[in-house]
């Protein structure tokens, strides 16, 4: 979609600081941060949020899931904890809506964020 950041992205249109990627994901550092680790990994192809993943391209779920494992893993969080956390719709705090995932790590995680 030529409007979605998170496609533009993807295109290389917009810089990120890419960490990881794999033939259907890509990984990049939040702008924002809410942790010392808080990275993005979204699907290369647009999908609206992780339930059309799992609804329209199961498939694309191992992708995802195993970038965000190896985000984890590269940042040295795997082994002392990490949070994955996917906002989905407007209710659900998702501000863009292409699929994506937040990995979250490097410090206790307590709820809510912060």
């Amino acid at each position: 979609m030529p409007d979605c950041l998170f496609c533009r992205i993807v295109a290389g249109e917009i810089p990120a600081d890419i960490v990881a990627d794999n033939a259907g994901a890509v990984a990049f550092r939040d702008l924002n941060p809410v942790a010392p680790t808080h990275v993005l990994v979204i699907p290369r192809e647009h999908l609206d949020n992780v339930a059309t993943i799992a609804a329209d391209k199961p498939e694309l779920l191992g992708d995802v899931f195993n970038l965000a494992a190896e985000v984890a893993a590269n940042e040295g969080v795997a082994d002392t904890g990490y949070r994955l956390v996917a906002n989905t719709g407007r209710d659900g705090h998702q501000t863009v809506f292409h699929a994506h995932i937040h990995v979250l790590g490097g410090r206790s995680m307590t709820w809510p964020p912060g």
